[in-house]
């Protein structure tokens, strides 16, 4: 296992949260031996062009890796739009890439874990994603590592040989799914991804994220993740494209390095059952949904 992957950063006007992510990426044992490449997109407004260069002066100063690229984009092309050109490039050049953005701080192993599980299965075709986020889920019986069928992507990692299966048109991906697969893809309804992916078709949300789970729903591919997240996402604070202020999916990073990963190629059933569990949970009863609200509203 000698070709480590590249990392993909995805940074925008974030600064503090930027430093952050950056400073936990180095401590990994793996930083030194790993390529850095970071997609600085162009400001969208002008309120955005001085905390654009505030990021864009802190990526002069990273160091501590293999080498380090900075892609500063000319003009701005969105997360989505960056993300998928970003991963799309890296694959063509490096076979596999493992995905971050701005707001993700990681455990010292996270890198171990994504280079050891991109080698293990770069041979299993049904494998197509490897996810380092798990939610906090209250099941001390599952292994530390397990196969299931949607994708995180709050630090993520996959393959050329997987990616050439993302289908970025919303249109043919919504046509291959009928009442079951939509029942299948969400969930059982605990979780809205069919609800995103009609959201992105009117044009409300323009996630990369939903069409690339989609994309492994439909080609019967399932992702790898650990029990206890190896990754917390620190932008649930009112500042990111897509998160508001929330603590729902707040995690205790995992401190130890993963040691077992899985041989039988299968969703396992026991993960599948506590993550359905979470998610129809996740938001409490009433009185506790109204109180989160209240807070949450406190904090704006």
């Amino acid at each position: 296992m000698q070709n480590f992957a590249p990392i993909a950063l995805f940074v925008y006007n974030r600064p503090q949260h930027t430093a952050r992510t950056i400073k936990f990426l180095m401590q990994n044992t793996l930083a030194t031996e790993s390529r850095l490449f970071i997609f600085s997109d162009a400001a969208k407004t002008e309120a955005d062009e001085a905390k654009v260069e505030a990021v864009r002066d802190l990526l002069k100063t990273v160091e501590g890796f293999k080498s380090v690229e900075i892609i500063e984009r000319e003009t701005n092309m969105g997360l989505a739009d960056s993300i998928i050109n970003g991963v799309s490039r890296l694959v063509e050049t490096y076979k596999q890439v493992i995905v971050f953005e701005d707001d993700l701080i990681t455990s010292p192993h996270t890198l171990t874990y994504f280079n050891e599980a991109l080698y293990l299965y770069k041979d299993k075709e049904k494998v197509m994603h490897i996810g380092a986020y798990m939610y906090p889920l209250r099941a001390n019986q599952l292994p530390e590592t397990f196969f299931y069928r949607a994708a995180t992507s709050w630090g993520w990692a996959t393959w050329e040989s997987a990616w050439q299966h993302f289908e970025p048109n919303i249109d043919k991906l919504l046509s291959q799914f009928n009442k079951q697969q939509r029942h299948a893809f969400s969930i059982e309804n605990t979780m809205n991804f069919w609800k995103q992916m009609r959201d992105f078709k009117k044009g409300v949300n323009n996630s990369w994220a939903i069409r690339w789970y989609a994309s492994i729903f439909l080609k019967g591919g399932l992702t790898l993740n650990p029990s206890q997240s190896l990754v917390n996402n620190i932008g649930h604070d009112g500042t990111g494209i897509h998160s508001g202020i929330n603590d729902i999916y707040n995690v205790i990073i995992n401190p130890k390095p993963i040691k077992q990963f899985p041989v039988e190629i299968k969703e396992n059933v026991a993960a599948y059952h506590a993550i359905k569990h979470f998610l129809a949970y996740r938001k409490g009863n009433l009185w506790e949904r109204l109180k989160r609200f209240i807070n949450e509203k406190r904090k704006l």
